[in-house]
């Protein structure tokens, strides 16, 4: 008996959580999310993607259970999964990544003048 006899959804899970990975502009929004929440429209000016399309990466991301969202007001404010491994394990991957390392500290210097 393996894992995925024990867990039907074990396979599905993985194959999302790839599919999610496997975009660089989902692996920028990660790095970009990596301090501080942001709405859909902060993420579209920064990648200069329009909102139907950072609405797309966000749901794929969102179903992989990398980001979460809140309603605040008329908004919707998408956060990274902290207590998830892939997550923890790609940070430490931004850290030495020449394209993430420079979102991910524009979020941190973004979080703190919050």
């Amino acid at each position: 008996m393996n894992d995925d006899t024990l867990n039907p959804d074990a396979g599905g899970s993985a194959q999302r959580v790839f599919n999610a990975l496997s975009s660089l502009h989902r692996r920028k929004i990660l790095a970009y999310l990596s301090a501080s929440s942001l709405t859909a429209g902060e993420i579209a000016e920064r990648f200069n993607m329009s909102k139907p399309s950072v609405s797309q990466h966000l749901t794929v991301l969102e179903n992989a259970g990398l980001i979460a969202k809140e309603k605040r007001g008329q908004f919707i404010h998408y956060t990274i999964v902290t207590n998830n491994l892939i997550n923890t394990l790609n940070g430490f991957a931004q850290e030495v990544c020449p394209v993430n390392r420079p979102l991910k500290r524009e979020s941190e210097a973004k979080a703190k003048s919050k």
